[in-house]
């Protein structure tokens, strides 16, 4: 077996959640305060999909492996790991004094029961395709009901060695297991519940924090948690996160001194840049703003509709006129920084002019039978946010003027939970839609794609891409990968699957008394990094 070089480098190192900076003096409250965004959709990994549900599971639970504030793969639950030659079978080995805040041992028994229930069937896990994504053995037969649970390639060889057996290679494995659905869960609890285990008054986690207090739509507060295994570097005491959806509201906050990290308003910016100069904070982020459509509705099954919506978006003004914290106008899906990403080209129409884009898009509308006579009306769903509705509204003006009228467009905001079950439930024409790195490797864009992954919920089907996309996995060497990820981005423009927007930036208001925060590409953030200077 060999050892990942991030093993060696990692397993007989001690890890500090919390390095207090030479100068720096600690407040007395080491206390935290940051805005989630949304209430979550659940507390519980297997049920959980979005960026806000991010922020509670990381500092609840703890993955396999994590990343650091450089958003480098270090040890988590696993103090170290290998993988056998053809890197088909991967062992990690847990830290025997990793305990669920309950002071019950965590065991590789906790992570097969996690994943044996995140693809069952009857969980019904949004992400119940992602470990197809490992080449785990089975997965596909288990989440299509063809398999038992049981047969699920994870092994518990004894309390601490857990082995990951692959149905083909996948150099990159140890990378997928840091994303949050893969956190453990305790069986005795979940067992004794059922699935009101992770309700606040039952939820037993393994991470840094554990619950103390839940208010939907209101406040979360977490507490340091005295069983986790690293719990005497976590510096903070208590982490407040509030479900403010309004941006506005959240700046209110910060200004007020009741936020330590926020947003703003986007028409705000000018003003923020020259009013807190010192605590602004702009980041690259492996992430992409795009339009998902439905591929089941009509009329947009027709391929010409959607290339026609994608010509004629003018991207620029987005960035420019509405965005202007450095985003960069999306031609295709995966963002550009993002590992074996560096064969992709944009599209040829992408370096058109907007009349001859707009022009091509009419003639394709036309030759579908649309006209100011006849026009294609369309709804555009995207969940309640001011920057989101400023980017609907932009967009559906470009539309408008771009197509000569002959699109019309109705705008439809849902709040977070509803938007997430209309999108799933494929009750909608057009969504707005964002896709952030689950790992730093352009599969975990790309496989979403693919015919049967849960994360499809646009229903995009087409063999060749689902072809390519399996090839990637046994490609010899990453060149021949980031070809195979060019031509899958080829189809994903060639059959306008989605409109792709922009690729992100993340804009933060940070705090001066905060230490240990950067912004991450990957936005995956465990505060048991943080601590509280004076102030």
């Amino acid at each position: 077996m060999k050892k990942s070089f991030y093993a060696i480098l990692f397993a007989t190192s001690m890890l500090f959640a919390a390095s207090v900076q030479p100068g720096d003096k600690l407040a007395k409250k080491q206390e935290f305060t940051y805005n989630a965004g949304a209430a979550p959709q659940s507390l519980d990994p297997a049920k959980i999909e979005g960026t806000p549900e991010g922020f509670f599971a990381r500092n609840l639970f703890e993955t396999l492996l994590i990343s650091d504030i450089d958003d480098n793969v270090i040890p988590g639950v696993a103090h170290k790991w290998e993988h056998s030659d053809d890197f088909k079978t991967w062992t990690f080995h847990l830290r025997k004094d990793a305990k669920w805040s309950n002071g019950d041992p965590v065991s590789a028994e906790d992570f097969v029961f996690a994943w044996r229930r995140l693809v069952d069937p009857k969980t019904a896990s949004p992400y119940s395709t992602y470990l197809s994504y490992m080449k785990l053995k089975n997965v596909t037969e288990i989440v299509s009901g063809k398999a038992k649970p049981e047969s699920l390639g994870v092994e518990a060889k004894d309390a601490h060695t857990l082995i990951l057996h692959l149905e083909d290679p996948v150099p990159y494995a140890d990378l997928l297991t840091q994303f949050y659905v893969l956190s453990p869960v305790p069986q005795k609890v979940v067992e004794k519940f059922g699935d009101a285990w992770s309700n606040p008054q039952n939820i037993v986690g393994n991470g840094a924090f554990k619950l103390q207090n839940f208010v939907l739509n209101e406040e979360a507060v977490m507490v340091k948690n005295p069983h986790y295994w690293d719990s005497k570097t976590v510096l903070l005491d208590k982490i407040t996160l509030l479900q403010i959806s309004n941006e506005s509201v959240a700046f209110t906050r910060y200004r007020s001194g009741n936020l330590d990290i926020s947003g703003f308003p986007l028409e705000l910016f000018e003003s923020v840049k020259k009013d807190y100069k010192d605590e602004l904070k702009i980041a690259p982020a492996l992430c992409t703003y795009y339009y998902e459509i439905n591929h089941e509705k009509e009329p947009l099954k027709n391929p010409q509709l959607r290339r026609a919506l994608s010509l004629a978006l003018d991207r620029n003004i987005i960035t420019e006129k509405i965005m202007k914290t450095g985003q960069i106008p999306a031609y295709t899906f995966s963002p550009p920084a993002i590992q074996s990403a560096h064969l992709i080209q944009n599209p040829d129409w992408a370096s058109w002019d907007m009349k001859k884009r707009s022009e091509e898009a009419v003639k394709l509308l036309k030759e579908a039978g649309y006209s100011k006579n006849k026009p294609l009306n369309l709804s555009l769903l995207y969940n309640t946010n001011e920057g989101h509705k400023q980017i609907a509204l932009a967009v559906a003006s470009i539309w408008k003027k771009n197509l000569e009228g002959i699109v019309n467009v109705k705008l439809q905001n849902q709040e977070w939970k509803t938007f997430l079950s209309t999108r799933r439930l494929g009750d909608y024409q057009i969504a707005k839609a964002g896709w952030c790195s689950d790992y730093n490797e352009a599969s975990s864009f790309l496989n979403i794609f693919t015919t049967n992954s849960s994360n499809n919920q646009g229903r995009f089907s087409n063999a060749e891409y689902d072809s390519i996309i399996k090839t990637a996995y046994l490609a010899p060497t990453e060149e021949d990968r980031a070809k195979a990820y060019a031509r899958a981005e080829e189809i994903l423009y060639q059959e306008s699957a989605l409109i792709p927007v922009y690729f992100y930036t993340n804009v933060a208001l940070i705090k001066p008394y905060v230490r240990g925060y950067k912004i991450k590409p990957s936005q995956s953030y465990y505060f048991k990094d943080l601590y509280i200077v004076e102030h």
